[in-house]
């Protein structure tokens, strides 16, 4: 498989991942600006969970709600923002239209155009507009799933959809353990419990953390489920197994020891698997997410320098930036 192919590829699907994260949140802190009464502010917190707050206050005046929202969803300073997303992962689509099976294009097609044509925002989204954004990502994945060969292209595809869903799994419980520890407030009161709600929602992951645990949501208790639960599949661990496997499957040599990118991986998967969340939360678990969005940046850079194109100094339509999460 030529680099340019693996590169759109990857670039296609986490992209798709992004824009449906985004939705994610905007969903879920749209509902809860109208329950907590503004005791909790939750727009803001979505600067930091995408990693953008030097961007947002380089391109935009003011924390407020209006562009917060505008500067996640359609603004073009903003080379993560749903637009640019789905303008990127279109773009990749396109380079690679041979490769893609005819349903998988004319979703992604209908999504762009569909996006493209509506006018611009102009406040809050509506919880149906996020709602058909993400319902939209979750078809192309259920279509890909159906009609997309189990070859080289779906494990690059793969690779890019699990580790931009480690990154923000990661990163929207870091917000919450870091940045939002309640101020006046006991921790374990309602807010700080509305708040870990919340958290469990926007990765998708209420009902079955409910299933699971069967017990009263702790800060412990969700720590361990998004990160160490081996059967959610925005987990951390999830998706650390699911890069593994993949990894293995487009070269077999990458379980070698010796070859770095397949020893760097190994190293990730058993540091997350063979651990509990006591020497997690022991060890600091501000400290432990920041090694592994580093782990994982590097992840990124390993495989760009093995399987995609050498970096150009123009920005490629796969990647916008070299940023990276």
């Amino acid at each position: 498989m030529l680099g340019r192919v693996a590169e759109s590829l990857y670039w296609m699907f986490r992209n798709i991942e992004r824009i449906e994260n985004l939705s994610r949140f905007l969903e879920v802190s749209s509902a809860m600006d109208l329950d907590s009464g503004m005791v909790v502010e939750p727009w803001t917190p979505l600067i930091d969970a995408c990693g953008d707050r030097e961007l947002f206050q380089a391109v935009k005046g003011s924390f407020s709600a209006e562009e917060i929202v505008d500067f996640l969803v359609q603004s073009r300073n903003n080379p993560s923002s749903i637009r640019s997303c789905l303008n990127l992962a279109r773009e990749n689509a396109r380079q690679i239209r041979e490769v893609l099976s005819n349903e998988m294009w004319e979703h992604l097609n209908t999504m762009y155009w569909r996006l493209k044509n509506e006018r611009p925002m102009t406040g809050l989204p509506s919880q149906e507009w996020l709602l058909r954004v993400r319902q939209d990502c979750q078809l192309f994945y259920g279509i890909a799933d159906v009609c997309f060969s189990r070859g080289l292209g779906w494990q690059f595809c793969q690779l890019g959809r699990l580790v931009e869903r480690a990154d923000k799994t990661a990163r929207i419980l870091d917000v919450k353990y870091f940045l939002l520890l309640p101020h006046g407030e006991t921790v374990g009161g309602v807010v700080d419990q509305l708040q870990w709600i919340a958290l469990l929602k926007t990765a998708g992951g209420y009902q079955m953390f409910r299933q699971s645990r069967q017990l009263s949501i702790t800060p412990k208790g969700v720590a361990q489920f998004l990160l160490l639960d081996s059967n959610f599949p925005r987990s951390v661990r999830f998706c650390l197994d699911g890069i593994h496997q993949s990894l293995i499957k487009i070269d077999p040599l990458q379980g070698v020891s010796e070859r770095p990118l397949g020893r760097h991986v190994g190293m990730m998967q058993a540091r997350w698997t063979y651990t509990d969340i006591a020497e997690i939360i022991k060890y600091g678990l501000h400290e432990s997410i920041d090694r592994l969005q580093q782990d994982l940046n590097h992840l990124h850079n390993q495989l760009e320098q093995v399987y995609f194109q050498a970096p150009q100094s123009v920005p490629s339509p796969r990647s916008s930036t070299q940023r990276t999460s």
